[in-house]
């Protein structure tokens, strides 16, 4: 049986959507991959050292100097739009997986305090204020605020220094915010910090006031712990749960194991890119024994490189992503194996400041047993990314709530 990989480079945009600019006219100008190339050539003396991001057709996509114009392998490259409002992980990875998430609820915090506040109260916590500030202090250690790292009003956070308290408690606040968030998604999260969180509080756009969780040095200090709280969706009309029931094993790595649903599914969270790269090389290597499978692998640390604005960071990501892509293509070559590789929304360090960006992500599909290279257009969703991969590995692609395979839509090479 054939093995399928959806490689998910968090926050890797190939250029601004149309409507990029309208709650920041800037972002218009987001180029991700074009503007963390540059950076890196003019710092580093070198371009980036892409040659599988080359082999799997990037250049055709965005062509740039340093990318490759060329391929001699028969893949099939295109870039979708995001199918839904704003620039969000989950709803990136909800929609990609086949979601209809083009209806994300907007909500500032500053809307909803009094019922969140209240459900918080009922379940025997003490709350406050803060300073006065249109967000909670719990237990005088957990804060509640609008995320500031995704599109004012997308997500809100529950934030506290593990010093303070265990992750097992924040997550639990956490929950009992999602009983009542009409936001995509609350996402509990816990680290070490340099110093006391409200000391990092700032203001957001639309409003919005959180922890700006960057400057907090949650993602440098180790020992981060994450997990995403969405919103109710019928996960039975999506890629892993549809592969399953087909009875395909699943793995879902890195932080699509913390978001994506699927009882059935092995997961192998991880941050660290090496770590999210070992896992996915071993999920491969164990559906070579003739079950191939499933395996959706999301790379973060290009996000976070995106948020912390460090161009330097992204490149070296980039780089070590495109190692392990290279030894993924040496084991899926078996006849109907697929290497998807793409991304859920832009993150242009570049941009001048810490939000994801808006932009077209690239679509770049190894396909061993195929004839030559097609030239895809342009996909309206990233639900049509699942959908591909639904088709590749013979599952029925109109069980999933949207999406429709990309392949047998584009023209050859010329």
């Amino acid at each position: 049986m054939s093995t399928t990989v959806i490689v998910v480079i968090d926050g890797f945009g190939v250029g601004a959507m149309p409507d990029a600019g309208a709650l920041r006219p800037g972002d218009l100008t987001a180029d991700t991959c074009g503007h963390v190339l540059d950076h890196c050539r003019a710092s580093l003396g070198r371009p980036l050292r892409l040659p599988a991001l080359g082999a799997l057709g990037l250049g055709l996509v965005h062509p740039h100097p340093d990318l490759a114009r060329r391929t001699s392998r028969p893949v099939a490259v295109g870039r979708a739009a995001l199918g839904y409002p704003g620039a969000d992980t989950f709803a990136g990875h909800q929609t990609m997986m086949g979601a209809d998430f083009s209806r994300v609820t907007v909500a500032p915090l500053a809307g909803h305090l009094d019922e969140v506040s209240g459900a918080l109260k009922s379940a025997g916590h003490l709350v406050e204020p803060l300073r006065g500030q249109p967000l909670l202090l719990v237990d005088g250690a957990v804060l509640v605020h609008d995320n500031l790292e995704a599109d004012p009003g997308i997500n809100w956070n529950a934030s506290a220094r593990l010093d303070d308290m265990s992750f097992d408690r924040i997550v639990s606040i956490a929950r009992t915010v999602r009983a009542v968030a009409p936001v995509a998604r609350v996402i509990a999260v816990g680290g070490h910090a340099d110093g006391p969180l409200a000391t990092y509080v700032r203001d957001g756009d639309g409003g919005t006031v959180g922890l700006d969780t960057p400057a907090t040095g949650f993602y440098r200090n180790g020992g981060l712990q994450v997990r995403h709280l969405g919103v109710d969706l019928d996960h039975t009309g999506q890629l892993p749960d549809i592969a399953a029931r087909a009875g395909l094993p699943v793995t879902l790595v890195g932080k699509a194991a913390d978001i994506l649903a699927c009882e059935a599914a092995v997961r192998r969270p991880a941050v660290a890119t090496a770590e999210v790269l070992e896992h996915t090389l071993t999920a491969v290597q164990g559906g070579r024994g003739g079950q191939g499978g499933l395996v959706v692998a999301n790379v973060q640390e290009s996000d976070l490189a995106g948020h912390q604005q460090d161009t330097g960071r992204y490149g070296s990501v980039l780089e070590q992503v495109d190692v392990g892509l290279t030894e993924l293509m040496g084991l899926l070559t078996a006849p109907g194996d697929r290497l998807v590789v793409t991304a859920d929304h832009g993150n242009d360090p570049t941009i001048g400041h810490a939000y994801h960006t808006r932009e077209y992500v690239p679509v770049l599909i190894h396909r061993p047993d195929a004839a030559g290279i097609e030239l895809l257009p342009d996909a309206a969703t990233l639900a049509d990314v699942g959908a591909t991969a639904a088709a590749a590995l013979g599952l029925d692609v109109a069980a999933l709530t949207t999406g429709a395979t990309l392949l047998g839509r584009g023209r050859g090479a010329p």
